[in-house]
């Protein structure tokens, strides 16, 4: 039987969406590859004192602030592998690699899993989620759909959740297949959010199910090179999310809109994030401006509708 190892991993990622690398010394297992900054837990030690001791003794830089981002299992030959990633937000002192090693800002869309160990490539992979991702408005017809492409575009807007809450499961799959065509010459990839056996009639980049779907569903069974998210709004479906292996969710509603009242604000939310190891999109009254905020209180990025709309000519009725 394989031993567990468990591992405290941290992620920092700077203002110009760099993220901090260090190089594996190559007389260590899988040396000679970069990984995310972290170690072996200590017996008896929590995932945030692992985290402090491991920085503070790795890379010089005493944590302030930090939220679970993700849980990955992974599992070699003669032992296995349990990744507690956490995303750093705040810290004092300049990183500096204290043991000799090289460290690196490196671009996130300049990662390349095969650089890093196995266990590395799911942290990759949901990295390259952009910190914005918008939900777009229900659209009457083609001229609006190449609207709000080009005014994405405008914004560098990389991947979208195309939602059309007022068509059938029909109607949605034909406009989603003319949609891809128009969105891909403007360098947009799409998450389908319609019936799940319509999706693998796409070359959608993910399937993002609503919290109805999401509880109906038993396993995942969404590709591992493709995006699953999922919409949230309790507990109990974060855990569901949890469960069947998502990428990233969203969690809602974070304020108060014209459609919800019933927001449970940044303490809750708070609460709700820091209770599971997932990717999270703030949603609900939020948009680009709450980016700092929604990282304190454990969101990855920010999602939405109308912050992508504000100061373009772009009317969806």
């Amino acid at each position: 039987m394989t031993h567990s190892i468990h591992v405290a991993v941290g992620v920092i990622i700077n203002d110009k969406d760099e993220v901090l690398i260090t190089f594996r010394p190559k007389d260590k297992p899988q040396g000679g590859l970069w990984e995310f900054p972290g170690g072996k837990m200590e017996p008896n030690e929590t995932i945030e004192l692992a985290l402090e001791r491991e920085f503070r003794e790795e890379i010089s830089i005493r944590l302030k602030s930090y939220f679970p981002f993700q849980k990955i299992r992974c599992s070699y030959k003669e032992y296995s592998v349990v990744l507690y990633v956490w995303m750093i937000t705040d810290y004092t002192q300049i990183p500096r690699g204290a043991e000799g090693q090289d460290i690196e800002w490196r671009p996130i869309k300049l990662l390349d899993c095969e650089d890093f160990p196995e266990a590395n490539r799911q942290i990759i992979k949901v990295l390259k989620l952009p910190k914005f991702l918008p939900i777009t408005p229900d659209l009457k017809d083609s001229e609006s759909l190449k609207k709000i492409l080009e005014a994405y575009s405008t914004q560098s807007v990389s991947l979208v959740q195309f939602r059309q809450t007022h068509l059938d499961p029909g109607g949605y799959l034909s406009f989603f297949k003319e949609a891809q065509i128009v969105a891909k010459k403007y360098g947009i990839r799409l998450i389908f959010n319609g019936e799940l056996q319509d999706f693998q009639k796409t070359e959608a980049a993910g399937f993002h199910a609503n919290s109805q779907r999401l509880m109906q569903m038993t396993n995942r069974c969404i590709e591992s090179y493709r995006y699953f998210g999922a919409s949230c709004h309790n507990v109990n479906e974060l855990k569901k999310a949890l469960e069947l292996g998502v990428d990233y969710v969203s969690l809602s509603p974070v304020l108060e809109t014209k459609k919800h009242n019933d927001c449970m604000g940044w303490e809750k939310f708070h609460k709700l994030a820091f209770g599971v190891h997932l990717p999270i999109y703030a949603l609900g009254g939020v948009g680009v401006k709450d980016l700092g905020v929604a990282r304190v209180n454990g969101a990855y990025g920010v999602s939405g509708i109308s912050s992508w709309l504000k100061n373009t000519d772009f009317n969806p009725n």
